[in-house]
């Protein structure tokens, strides 16, 4: 399941301050640690987000536990419901634009960035292999070629759980896992089973 509210500067500061009071203390509180208004306000809404989807597509109408792998990737702590057997799994991301969730019984990497993101050549050269440079030179629209691979890598690093990592460059390459991009005008979005 893949959920996007795209509707995030609209929310009134009072909707916002209503909805962080509502929530768990701990996820308050992660929520309050962001030194930014965007930064809570994305934290708030993707965490809505995936409570919506518990509910709607699980029936799970209590507030969500997490536990957390090695690498500090959180799944939901619920019975196993087949996949790993690790239960649900959940993947969360934000741009400036719009939040999203993925849920899956499988673990799941979920990557949205804002379609207008300025990137340095130092950053396609630190993240991309010489074969997708070559793409991002030869595109018609270079911006939009290196954020659709760039969601995509870091859709896979988070379905690893591992965060970014030395391989970046090659981690497409080196995986084979489903991966879906969805984009519009305003942002690009890459989740990977």
């Amino acid at each position: 399941m893949i959920l996007i509210d795209d509707q995030i500067q609209e929310y009134t500061p009072e909707e916002i301050a209503r909805w962080t009071d509502e929530l768990p203390e701990w996820r308050r509180k992660q929520v309050l640690a962001y030194k930014n208004d965007m930064g809570r306000r994305q934290s708030l809404l993707a965490y809505r987000l995936l409570c919506q989807g518990l509910r709607e597509e699980n029936g799970i109408m209590e507030q969500p536990t997490f536990v957390y792998n090695e690498h500090g990737k959180p799944h939901l702590a619920l019975p196993p419901t087949g996949g790993d057997g690790e239960g649900l799994h959940f993947s969360l991301s934000h741009c400036k634009e719009a939040v999203c969730c993925a849920i899956s019984d499988r673990p799941v990497g979920i990557d949205i960035e804002s379609a207008n993101r300025k990137v340095s050549d130092s950053v396609i050269r630190y993240s991309m292999n010489e074969g997708e440079q070559a793409l991002i030179r030869e595109s018609d629209d270079p911006q939009r070629t290196f954020l659709r691979l760039w969601t995509q890598k870091e859709a896979v690093l988070k379905r690893l759980g591992t965060g970014i990592r030395d391989d970046m460059r090659d981690i497409l390459s080196d995986h084979a896992y489903t991966i879906e991009v969805r984009e519009n005008e305003r942002y690009i979005l890459s989740v990977a089973w």
